[in-house]
């Protein structure tokens, strides 16, 4: 099997003394550059891609973890049973997490596996079968938004797909009403300018 091709603009990511997770990072891009990956840069993120812009993996750090993210990780074989979905709400990508450098020596080989399958995945043309926006619920707050304000509702459905499900779930995500009211009227100058939740 042909090695990766390595960035070496990347290196200073690697090296950097005030990433927690230094020594783990280093660890898991030479098990990923053991294989047929293009590294870049995406997201802020070391992302190993298979050419032609097919993300496969990326690396990134959290507070109490680092972790591989497998772009396609919901169609991922899992025998060893360390695919983590983040929330409820992530329908393709799945993590491996890591606290230490000792856990990723001891598993490479099964993280090897991993990416293999993960590369598989793409080379094949898998795709995620993903919920469409209108299997998102709607909540009641916005419905009735909706019924008052025909402007915003005309707006809201000329959004693309993916910023009505962002705006969708940010609304459900808060447990009072008041407090889903007062998002959908903070929302609304974005909503009416054609805008999506982090633009």
């Amino acid at each position: 099997m042909t090695d990766g091709k390595r960035n070496p603009k990347l290196d200073r990511h690697f090296l950097s003394n005030s990433d927690r997770w230094q020594a783990e990072k280093q660890k898991l891009r030479e098990i990923i550059l053991a294989l047929p990956l293009i590294e870049e840069m995406k997201w802020g993120q070391p992302c190993y891609t298979s050419g032609k812009d097919r993300n496969i993996v990326l690396i990134h750090g959290f507070k109490d973890y680092c972790a591989l993210l497998f772009m396609k990780g919901a169609l991922m074989k899992d025998p060893a049973g360390i695919l983590v979905q983040q929330t409820a709400n992530v329908q393709s990508a799945r993590q491996i997490r890591f606290t230490s450098l000792d856990q990723i020596i001891e598993m490479e080989a099964t993280l090897t596996a991993y990416v293999t399958d993960a590369i598989g995945i793409e080379e094949a043309g898998l795709k995620v079968e993903k919920k469409e926006t209108k299997d998102f619920p709607v909540p009641e707050e916005l419905d009735m938004k909706f019924k008052q304000d025909s402007a915003l509702k005309e707006a809201f459905r000329a959004l693309t797909p993916g910023r009505q499900r962002a705006y969708l779930l940010h609304f459900a995500a808060a447990k009072r009403s008041t407090t889903r009211e007062a998002r959908i009227e903070k929302c609304r100058p974005k909503i009416l300018d054609g805008k999506g939740l982090l633009d």
